[in-house]
């Protein structure tokens, strides 16, 4: 399959606090707010969407493409990246400017206050499909990125008939109502978390019933512990999470999570598998830290997998050795 991964690339840097925010803010005093957390260690790593989504996708046998802009200081992330089974050759370095940079501060309850500085991915606007000579393209994930960028691809990718994955999150801040509803509403795939989504809904004022029907094949919500949804078909498919051995950084779980249901419909498993896989592929990146800090082999993936589910020797698609069934 030739999968196009575009969004951040940047360096994680993560902190965690030995504490709860929520014991630390003050409600009458919201209007001025000022904290400041003494965190006990920080770590950095390889990291951003777009990056963390494609290292995924190497770890379950694909060699997806990253597009996107770095700066100066990305050779060392590339030859990471490379020697993991990413294509970096849609990458641009951008000399003058360093890579991004995201920062992270996690407390005991898993909650985050992040801040992300753009460096280079400022410039991710200026590339295009258009300019592409690649094989015929089969899937694009447009993930958090300049928004520029996010607008831009989107509608080359309509324009085109490319299929794409419509991931805003994080960016559906910063996007307007009006670029959301094009790119939801031109999207194969639409895929957020349920705060994310409720975010959706208010900046497009579109229904829920809306917004799980505007993509063409499934609106997929994910909940954290509590498993996620998928709105395909006609129909709803609840899929569990894969309980963790131990919990490390929430970090890039989300991005694990749409690595996992990609390959799983690139392997033409139906969607509970499909988004089974997202589960599995998200708890490996749980009990690590970073987006990047897992590794396993697919012998490892599917033991562990079964040790779940049952998928009637369906996950031996991924070794190749039966035809894969379809998503009906």
């Amino acid at each position: 399959m030739h999968i196009i991964v575009t969004g951040s690339i940047s360096y994680d840097y993560l902190m965690r606090f030995p504490g709860r925010f929520v014991e630390h803010i003050l409600p009458d005093q919201l209007h001025r707010l000022s904290l400041s957390f003494l965190v006990d260690d920080m770590r950095r790593q390889w990291g951003g969407c777009a990056a963390n989504i494609a290292y995924n996708l190497a770890l379950l046998g694909e060699r997806p493409y990253l597009m996107g802009t770095v700066g100066q200081d990305f050779g060392e992330y590339r030859q990471w990246l490379e020697s993991h089974g990413v294509d970096t050759s849609l990458t641009r370095e951008e000399p003058d400017l360093f890579t991004a940079s995201f920062f992270a501060n996690t407390d005991l309850d898993g909650n985050q206050i992040c801040s992300f500085y753009t460096g280079a991915m400022a410039r991710a606007r200026e590339l295009s499909f258009r300019n592409l000579n690649l094989h015929p393209v089969d899937l694009v994930v447009i993930s958090p990125n300049d928004p520029q960028a996010m607008v831009r691809y989107a509608a080359e990718c309509q324009e085109l008939g490319i299929p794409y994955l419509y991931d805003p999150s994080q960016q559906i801040i910063r996007l307007s109502g009006e670029e959301l509803r094009a790119g939801l509403f031109g999207c194969d795939l639409l895929v957020v978390n349920a705060y994310e989504f409720e975010m959706l809904r208010q900046k497009t004022s579109l229904s829920t019933e809306e917004i799980h029907a505007a993509p063409a094949r499934a609106c997929v919500v994910t909940y954290g512990a509590d498993g996620s949804h998928i709105w395909a078909d006609g129909r709803l498919y609840e899929i569990p999470a894969v309980p963790p051995g131990h919990i490390a950084d929430p970090t890039g779980v989300g991005d694990a999570y749409r690595a996992g249901l990609i390959k799983g419909l690139a392997l033409g498993l139906p969607w509970d598998l499909a988004g089974r896989m997202g589960s599995l592929a998200a708890t490996y990146v749980l009990e690590n830290p970073g987006g990047q800090g897992h590794f396993y082999t697919l012998t490892d993936f599917v033991r562990r997998f079964r040790e779940y589910f049952e998928d009637g020797g369906r996950l031996d698609s991924l070794f190749g050795m039966t035809a894969p069934a379809t998503n009906e």
